[in-house]
């Protein structure tokens, strides 16, 4: 994935909070220059990968499949002086877009569709080979719960959200023409690294990136080490 969109697609990003009134915390605003600066002191940020991220499943093709995120605040679960149990994102996915089937073991979260258009996410329960079970799955939706059919597709409409339990398979599609959607994830500590895991086992998390110009933003795999 080129640089240059990965440039463009944070500052739409921008736009849109604003328009939204959202405001973000200060590292979300560093430049590379001065990632290139900060010290120890922002540990917690490069530990526990907060800031800026992006993914096209190494698919090439983000405008149909990916989503760009903020992970605002994150524990970890490896790293024993971070004692936060709990993390909190924001996610963008524009109209058409959707993003790839995948479970986690550890992670509870809950998704909230914070504003713009409808998200649609289809749900499976998981078997342990990492197939797709037959069996009907327990849903929980804004305190409702209830039962549907393998492979549901659930519509969350502004204001909405579900809660997505380990084991249970989840993707997401924005339902095509009702417009861009903000989503928040609340959840347990979050691991990309480790903690996901994909029906399709060719994809991957984190993009190839083609250096066609200067990062606007450095994503939360890039930034610096400190010695």
């Amino acid at each position: 994935m080129k640089r240059s969109k990965i440039n463009q697609e944070i500052k739409n990003m921008e736009k849109l909070l604003k328009n939204f009134k959202v405001s973000l915390p200060p590292f979300c605003s560093f430049t590379p220059e001065e990632w290139a600066k900060k010290g120890h002191d922002y540990d917690e940020i490069r530990d526990n990968m907060l800031g800026w991220d992006l993914t096209d499943y190494a698919l090439g093709d983000f405008d149909k499949i990916g989503m760009l995120l903020i992970t605002l605040r994150n524990g970890n679960i490896k790293i024993d002086k971070y004692k936060k149990p709990y993390a909190e994102k924001l996610l963008l996915m524009k109209d058409g877009q959707t993003a790839e089937m995948h479970y986690h073991l550890y992670k509870m979260e809950d998704i909230i569709n914070r504003g713009g258009g409808n998200v649609l996410i289809k749900v499976y329960n998981s078997n342990p080979d990492g197939s797709f079970a037959n069996d009907d799955v327990a849903i929980l939706r804004d305190g409702h719960k209830y039962t549907v059919s393998a492979g549901t597709r659930i519509k969350l409409m502004p204001g909405e959200s579900i809660t997505i339990t380990p084991g249970l398979y989840h993707d997401f599609a924005v339902e095509e023409g009702s417009g861009d959607v903000l989503l928040g994830e609340v959840s347990m500590c979050n691991d990309d690294n480790t903690d996901n895991y994909f029906y399709n086992k060719k994809v991957g998390r984190f993009p190839a990136i083609e250096e066609d110009e200067k990062p606007y933003r450095l994503l939360c795999n890039e930034y610096p080490k400190v010695n």
